[in-house]
């Protein structure tokens, strides 16, 4: 297989409302065309069992989340829910385990060169309404926070995508066994990543 040092794995899952949307085949299409390889792929409607396994957090994580969510109630002027940081954080992940939930899911095991920041940058910021034009989020739906906790739900952002390579280990683990994830070659890694690739070329052509 070709690979490089730089070569990572992460997973991505379409949520419920990429697929009740039928946008399996747009959003995999964005991941495909940048380059990236995707090594496993299945559709899983998840208990609440998979599902909260999949949100669990450290206590730190959970209150970092807590506080960062505070922080972007002050700035919107409105008063957080909770003041607790823990609290908060377990109210959203209430929220996330109820959409997760829903309905059937696609999990993938997406790999190729940074292959956790590539992915999140094509999905987006997880804020619909303020993340980058081009990108999953921005370009395919239209929800928002404000929308979300006026309707004490979570934001429907149609995709998931690991934060980190540790983070990307667990979950992978957790959706897929070793057996599902598949190594092949592709066509284009010789392009994308063969040293030689320019010299191969250059060798044809005066040798023509």
């Amino acid at each position: 297989m070709m690979k490089t040092h730089y070569h990572e794995r992460t997973l991505v899952l379409l949520k419920p409302d990429s697929v009740q949307r039928g946008l399996i085949g747009e959003i995999i299409t964005r991941f495909e065309r940048r380059g990236l390889k995707i090594v496993a792929m299945k559709m899983v409607w998840p208990d609440r069992a998979l599902a909260q396994k999949h949100y669990d957090m450290p206590k730190a994580d959970m209150v970092a989340l807590g506080e960062k969510a505070i922080s972007s109630y002050r700035e919107k002027g409105e008063a957080p829910k909770f003041t607790d940081p823990i609290k908060i954080a377990r109210d959203i992940q209430r929220k996330l385990l109820s959409y997760l939930t829903t309905g059937p899911v696609v999990a993938l095991v997406i790999e190729g060169a940074h292959a956790v920041e590539v992915v999140r940058k094509i999905r987006g910021g997880t804020n619909p309404l303020s993340a980058d034009v081009g990108t999953i989020t921005a370009d395919l739906t239209i929800d928002s926070y404000y929308m979300s906790d006026a309707s004490e739900r979570a934001v429907r952002n149609l995709v998931h995508a690991s934060s980190s390579t540790e983070e990307a280990e667990r979950e992978i683990a957790l959706w897929f066994t070793e057996p599902d994830i598949h190594d092949y070659d592709l066509g284009i890694e010789k392009i994308l990543y063969d040293p030689k690739w320019e010299r191969e070329r250059e060798r044809l052509v005066g040798g023509s």
